[in-house]
């Protein structure tokens, strides 16, 4: 259950830093409240997710999950670069977590 609440931790990082780029320095509203419901859920939901995962797996598996995440939408919503060194940076990050998760042993 832990690694599902990980697993969701993840995507609230994702929409977090995503809503940065639309709050504009906390003046438009809607996305200002998403900012801060999807950072005070991503942090919850990690603190949650720690208490029974080691705490430096964890916290790799989050960031890792928030930064694979946040550099696809921007190729996607924000026509950043997609070239072949970025991909294969981001696979690489991909196979990192995967690494993590298999060999916890909780």
């Amino acid at each position: 259950m832990a690694w599902l609440i990980l697993f969701f931790a993840g995507f609230m990082e994702i929409a977090f830093a995503v809503s940065l780029k639309y709050n504009q320095g906390f003046t438009r509203l809607w996305p200002s409240i998403a900012t801060m419901v999807s950072g005070g859920a991503s942090f919850y939901l990690l603190m949650v997710a720690v208490k029974s995962l080691p705490l430096g797996t964890a916290y790799a598996v989050w960031t890792g999950m928030g930064a694979v995440g946040v550099a696809i939408l921007g190729v996607v919503l924000f026509k950043e670069s997609a070239d072949w060194y970025r991909l294969l940076s981001l696979t690489l990050v991909i196979l990192g977590i995967i690494g993590l998760k298999l060999t916890d042993t909780t």
